[in-house]
C-alpha cells in the first residue's frame, strides 16, 4: 500500500516542462536535445550516450526486453553508470529536479506512454548463505565455465576472453566485457546482490545476455546461479581500493627482486592509483583502457625496484585485436579532420619522476613536462618486454632517450595482466638528466599507460597526476638501544628502592 502511494506521489509530482529545462542544462550535451544520444559530446564517448528514443535501458530490475521501472531510471540518474561517462546526479541536483527530469526523458520513448507495457520488477528472492566458502565458490566457477562467461570475460575474468576482440552493441560500437576484477566500476552496482539481478536481467543492447532461460529450463538452480553471482564478486576486492599520497618504499637487507613473482614482493604493501584519459592536448584520448595501476617498492643501499601491475585485455600488439580497433577509432570522430587507420601498436607504461627533488612543493607540469621543465621519465614497451628506456620528455611530443639510463626491466603477462619490475641503481652519474635517488625525501611520481589494442599511443593514454615515493631510511641503532636502556635503567631504579626499604626494615628491627 505504502508502495502503490508512493507511485503515486511521484507520478502527480513530476513536471515534464520543468524537466525539459534541466534536460537541457545538464543533459542534451551528451544525449541529443532530441534523446537519440547524438549530443556534441557524444562522438568522443564508447559506450555511447544512451539513446532514449529507443527505451533500451540496461540497468532494470525486469525482465530482458522489457521498460525499466521507475525506481531503476531513479537509480541510474542518482547515482550514475559507472565506467561510463555517466554522472551521479543526487549531489548536483535536487530531489524535484531529478524527478521532473526523469519524467521528461520518457516522452521521448512512446513506449513509455503505452499502458499495456508496464513494467513488472522480477521476484530475486534472497541471497544462500555460505556463498563466501570454498564449495559455494567451487560451485559457482562451475558455473562460470559451463554457461560460457569465460568466452567474453576470461579465465581468470579480466575481460580477455577468446570472444572478446569481437564484442560490439546492439547500434555496432565496440564494447569490452566487463573486468570481474574491479566490481568498484560495474554498472548497477558491484555488490553479490546486483550481480545476481544483471545475472537475471541480462544487459539489454549488449552483449551480456539474461540468464532466467536457464532458470526456466532448470539448466541450474537459482542458489547456482548464486553462487555464480557470489564467484565473480569473490574475484574483487573486499572494499574498492584506496588512494594513498605516498608508496613508501622499505629497505632491504637481501638482493632486490628483479623477477615479477619474486615471492619477496608478496610482504611489499601495494598502492593503487587510477589513470583517466588524457583529454588536455590534441588529440585527446575519453576512452582509455587501463583505469589504474597497482604499485609496490622496494630499495637495497644502492638499488631501487617497483613492481607494477595492470589489467589489459590483450598483449599488444595483437591483430586479433586490429578490427576492435578499427570500429572504437570510427565510433570516435577524432579532433583532426583525417581518422587514423588502425595498427598493430604495442603496450606501454611509463614512470615520471622530476629531474631533481624539489625542496619544496614545487612540481614539474604533470603532462610530461615542458621545454623549459622537463621531466625525468622510464618507459617499457611490450614490443621491447626486456628492457626498458630512460629519457627526458620535454612536453606529450617530445621524449629524448639516455643512452646510459641504466633502467632493468622484466615482465609478464598472465590472464589478463601485465606485471613488470622497472630497476636502477639510487645513484646517477649523469645528475643533471637522472633523478638521483635518495632515503627520507618525498620524490614527485606520476604513471602513464597506453593499451595498443585499444588504439593508444602517442597523445592518446590514460594518466595520473603527481603522487609521492618515499625510500625509507635505515632504522638507527639507538632506536632499538635507547628502550633496552631504559627498561635496563629502570629494573636498576625498581631494585635499587626495594633495597633500601627493606634495609630500613631490617634496621628498624635491631632497634
Amino acid at each position: 500500500m505504502i508502495s502503490a502511494l508512493l507511485v503515486v506521489t511521484l507520478l502527480v509530482t513530476q513536471d515534464t516542462t520543468a524537466g525539459k529545462t534541466v534536460y537541457q542544462k545538464w543533459c542534451a550535451g551528451c544525449h541529443g536535445d532530441q534523446g537519440a544520444g547524438d549530443g556534441v559530446a557524444a562522438k568522443h564517448m564508447i559506450p555511447p550516450p544512451r539513446d532514449f528514443t529507443g527505451a533500451i535501458y540496461q540497468i532494470r530490475s525486469t525482465a530482458s526486453g522489457q521498460l525499466p521501472t521507475d525506481a531503476d531510471l531513479r537509480r541510474s540518474l542518482d547515482e550514475g553508470l559507472p565506467g561510463t561517462a555517466m554522472p551521479g546526479w543526487k549531489s548536483r541536483l535536487s530531489d524535484r529536479e531529478r524527478r521532473d527530469v526523469l519524467s521528461y526523458i520518457k516522452t521521448f520513448s512512446t513506449f513509455f506512454a503505452d499502458t499495456t507495457l508496464r513494467p513488472q520488477p522480477l521476484e530475486f528472492g534472497g541471497a544462500p548463505g555460505g556463498g563466501t566458502g570454498a564449495e559455494a565458490l567451487r560451485v559457482g566457477r562451475l558455473f562460470y565455465d559451463s554457461i560460457g562467461c569465460r568466452k567474453c570475460h576470461g579465465d581468470q575474468g579480466r575481460g580477455d576472453g577468446p570472444s572478446a576482440p569481437t564484442l560490439k552493441d546492439d547500434a555496432g560500437h565496440p564494447i569490452f566485457a566487463a573486468n570481474l576484477h574491479e566490481n568498484w566500476l560495474f554498472n548497477g552496482g558491484g555488490g553479490a546482490a546486483d550481480i545476481y539481478q544483471r545475472l537475471r536481467t541480462g544487459l539489454d543492447g549488449t552483449p551480456m545476455p539474461s540468464f532466467s532461460d536457464l532458470l526456466e529450463q532448470k539448466f541450474l538452480t537459482e542458489t547456482e546461479l548464486w553462487r555464480l553471482a557470489q564467484y565473480v564478486r569473490s574475484l574483487s576486492p573486499g572494499a574498492p581500493p584506496v588512494v594513498r599520497d605516498v608508496i613508501h618504499a622499505p629497505l632491504l637487507d637481501r638482493t632486490l627482486p628483479h623477477a615479477p613473482d619474486d615471492s619477496a614482493w608478496n610482504a611489499v604493501d601495494a598502492y593503487w592509483f587510477p589513470l583517466v584519459g588524457q583529454v588536455i592536448r590534441k588529440s585527446r584520448w575519453f576512452a582509455p583502457a587501463v583505469t589504474g595501476v597497482w604499485v609496490k617498492a622496494v630499495h637495497t643501499a644502492d638499488s631501487i625496484a617497483l613492481h607494477l601491475t595492470w589489467d589489459d585485455r590483450s598483449e599488444s600488439p595483437d591483430s586479433a585485436w586490429l578490427e576492435y580497433v578499427g570500429r572504437l577509432l570510427a565510433s570516435l570522430q577524432s579532433d583532426d579532420s583525417t581518422q587514423e587507420q588502425p595498427a598493430l601498436w604495442p603496450d606501454q607504461i611509463a614512470v615520471q619522476f622530476p629531474v631533481t627533488i624539489p625542496a619544496g612543493m614545487e612540481r614539474p607540469y604533470f603532462l610530461m613536462g615542458n621545454s623549459s621543465a622537463p621531466v625525468y621519465q622510464w618507459r617499457w614497451s611490450s614490443s621491447a618486454r626486456g628492457g626498458a628506456v630512460a629519457g627526458l620528455a620535454r612536453g606529450l611530443d617530445r621524449f629524448d632517450p639516455i643512452s646510459s639510463g641504466g633502467v632493468g626491466a622484466q615482465a609478464v603477462y598472465d590472464h589478463g595482466q601485465w606485471r613488470v619490475v622497472l630497476t636502477r641503481g639510487l645513484a646517477s652519474p649523469d645528475t643533471a638528466s637522472q633523478l638521483p635517488f635518495r632515503t627520507g625525501r618525498a620524490i614527485p611520481v606520476a604513471f602513464f599507460a597506453w593499451d595498443g589494442s585499444n588504439g593508444e599511443h602517442g597523445t592518446r593514454m590514460a594518466i595520473s597526476t603527481w603522487y609521492f615515493l618515499a625510500l625509507d631510511e635505515p632504522v638507527p641503532a639507538r632506536v632499538f638501544i635507547s628502550p633496552v636502556l631504559a627498561m635496563v635503567l629502570t629494573l636498576g631504579l625498581g631494585m635499587l628502592v626495594v633495597w633500601r626499604a627493606q634495609q630500613k626494615t631490617s634496621y628498624r628491627r635491631q632497634q
